[in-house]
C-alpha cells in the first residue's frame, strides 16, 4: 500500500488542551481610527482546566460536534439533524452556529471587566451575559454591569448595525435582539456598542448583544460568543480585518494556540517552506453569508482516489450542502456520499477487523492489535480543493478509544452540509483573506508561531 503512512505513539485519544491560559501580549498598534491593524491573542480550549482524562476528553469533544453539527444543518435546512428522517417546524428566529472549542480572554467597558469569550468562525453576533439577568447561566467572572461603564451606550433602532440583524425588535427606541442557537441555547438582549480590550489594545464602539436572557449549556465555558463569520456584525468586520489567522497545537501539546488578527496573519516563511503553502478560493453562499465555504473535489484514501459528482459537495439552488472549514466543531463530516465512499475506501485497506465506536461517538472503527497501535498502518488521507490539497498526518484523522481498544477515523456523514473540523486542522496554519476570499494553509509547528 504505497500511499499508507505509519501510525505512531502520536495517536491519542482526546482532543488536546490546546493550550494552557487564553492570556495574549499587544503585537501591534491599533491604527488612529481605533481600528486594528495587527494583534496576537492566545486560544484557550474549553476543556482545558477540567483535569479531564483523554478519554474524558474525546467523548465531550465528539458530544459538542455532534450537537454543533445539528446547529449547522438547522441552521442551512430548518431540520435539526436528529435523524436522517427528522422534521422540524418552520423556525421563528433564525438559527445561528454557537458554542466553539476555544476560548480568549478580553476584557469589556470603562473600568474594564475581564471575561472569557467562545470563538465561533459559524457566526457573527459578539455578545455577553449583562446585567439585570432575567435569566443567565453561571460563569466564572462578574457579569457586565453596562450601568458601571461610562463607554457603554444602548443602539438605536436606527442604527445600520440593527438593520444587520436577522431577527431585531425595537422597544423603547432601543434595538433588541434573539439568536438562536438550535437546541434551545439561545441569547437575547440590547445591542449596544462599548469600549473593548483586546491584548492590551483598546477597540472602541464595538456593537454587541449586551444579553440579559440567556440559557444553554453550551456556553458555560465562557460568558459569550465572539463571532469571526463572514457578516457585518462579526469582529472581523467590525475591525475592517482583511484577514485572519489561526494555528492549533497538536494533540500531545499544551502550548497556547495563536489567534492572528490584520497584518500578522500570514504564514511564516520561517515556520513553513514556499512550496507547502496551499490556496483556494473562499465561495460565498447568498443563503449562509456568515459561512467560509470552500469547494471540495475530491478525496484520497490510501492508494485510491474518490471523485464524485460536482454536485456532491456543491452548494445547492436552496442555499443548502457546500463545505465549510470551521474551527468549533471537531469532527470533520462529509455528505453522506462522500462519506460512504471514504469509509468503504478506509475499510478496504485497514486490514483490521470493525470496532464498535459508539462510546466515543464515532463510527468509522477498528480493532487495534492486541500488541497495541505502534506498527499499524493507516491509509493516508487528502482533501483536494480547487487547487490545493490538505495531505493529513495520520495524527490529524485518527484517534484510539483506551477504553474499548477502537481505533477511529475522527470523520462522520452528515446531510446538507459538510464541515472541515479541527481535528483536521492541527498544526497548520489558516490565513482566511477575507479581502481576496481566499483561504490559505501549510503545515506548521504551532507552537513554534
Amino acid at each position: 500500500m504505497g500511499a499508507q503512512v505509519q501510525l505512531r505513539l502520536l495517536l491519542l485519544v482526546a482532543t488536546a488542551v490546546f493550550a494552557s491560559c487564553a492570556t495574549g501580549g499587544l503585537a501591534a498598534t491599533s491604527s488612529q481610527l481605533g481600528r486594528l491593524e495587527g494583534l496576537r491573542v492566545a486560544l484557550t480550549h474549553v476543556d482545558a482546566h477540567g483535569n479531564y482524562t483523554k478519554l474524558q476528553l474525546l467523548r465531550r469533544a465528539a458530544r459538542r460536534s455532534r450537537h454543533r453539527m445539528s446547529r449547522l444543518v438547522a441552521r442551512t435546512t430548518g431540520v435539526p439533524m436528529m435523524s436522517s428522517k427528522a422534521v422540524a417546524p418552520a423556525l421563528q428566529v433564525p438559527v445561528h452556529a454557537g458554542n466553539g472549542e476555544f476560548l480568549m480572554d478580553m476584557s469589556i467597558g470603562t473600568p474594564a471587566v475581564a471575561y472569557a469569550a467562545i470563538i465561533d468562525t459559524g457566526s457573527d453576533l459578539v455578545w455577553t451575559q449583562c446585567k439585570p439577568c432575567v435569566e443567565c447561566f453561571n460563569q466564572s467572572t462578574p457579569v457586565f454591569d453596562p450601568s458601571s461603564s461610562s463607554t457603554y451606550a444602548a443602539l438605536p433602532c436606527s442604527s445600520s448595525f440593527c438593520s444587520d440583524l436577522p431577527s431585531s425588535k425595537c422597544t423603547s427606541a432601543k434595538c433588541g435582539y434573539t439568536y438562536t442557537y438550535g437546541d434551545s441555547s439561545s441569547t437575547q438582549g440590547v445591542l449596544a456598542a462599548e469600549t473593548f480590550t483586546l491584548a492590551k489594545t483598546k477597540l472602541p464602539d464595538v456593537a454587541f448583544g449586551c444579553g440579559d436572557t440567556n440559557e444553554g449549556d453550551g456556553f458555560t465555558q465562557g460568558a459569550g460568543l465572539v463571532g469571526l463569520g463572514r457578516g457585518p456584525l462579526s469582529l472581523v468586520s467590525q475591525l475592517g480585518l482583511k484577514k485572519f489567522s489561526y494555528c492549533l497545537t497538536s494533540l500531545d501539546d499544551t502550548s497556547k494556540s495563536p489567534l492572528l488578527l490584520g497584518s500578522l496573519a500570514s504564514i511564516s516563511e520561517s515556520a513553513a517552506a514556499a512550496s507547502s503553502v496551499q490556496t483556494t478560493p473562499l465561495i460565498k453562499n447568498p443563503s449562509q453569508p456568515s459561512f467560509y465555504y470552500v469547494n471540495l473535489k475530491g478525496l484520497t484514501v490510501g492508494s485510491t482516489h474518490i471523485t464524485l459528482p460536482s454536485s456532491a459537495f456543491a452548494v445547492q439552488d436552496d442555499g443548502t450542502g457546500g463545505v465549510i472549514v470551521d474551527s468549533g466543531t471537531s469532527i470533520t463530516y462529509l455528505e453522506l456520499q462522500g462519506y460512504r465512499a471514504l469509509k468503504k475506501a478506509f475499510a478496504a485497506q485497514m486490514k483490521l477487523p470493525a470496532a464498535d465506536g459508539s462510546g466515543i461517538g464515532l463510527d468509522m472503527c477498528f480493532e487495534a492489535p492486541a500488541s497495541g497501535v505502534d506498527q499499524v498502518e493507516v491509509p493516508k488521507l487528502v482533501f483536494h480543493f480547487n487547487g490545493a490539497d490538505l495531505d493529513l498526518p495520520a495524527e490529524n484523522y485518527m484517534v484510539l478509544d483506551s477504553g474499548s481498544g477502537a481505533l477511529c477515523v475522527t470523520v462522520m456523514g452528515s446531510r446538507g452540509l459538510s464541515i472541515i473540523g479541527n481535528f483536521q486542522q492541527q498544526n497548520i496554519q489558516f490565513v482566511y483573506d477575507v479581502g481576496e476570499n481566499t483561504l490559505s494553509f501549510a503545515p506548521v509547528q504551532c507552537a513554534k508561531l
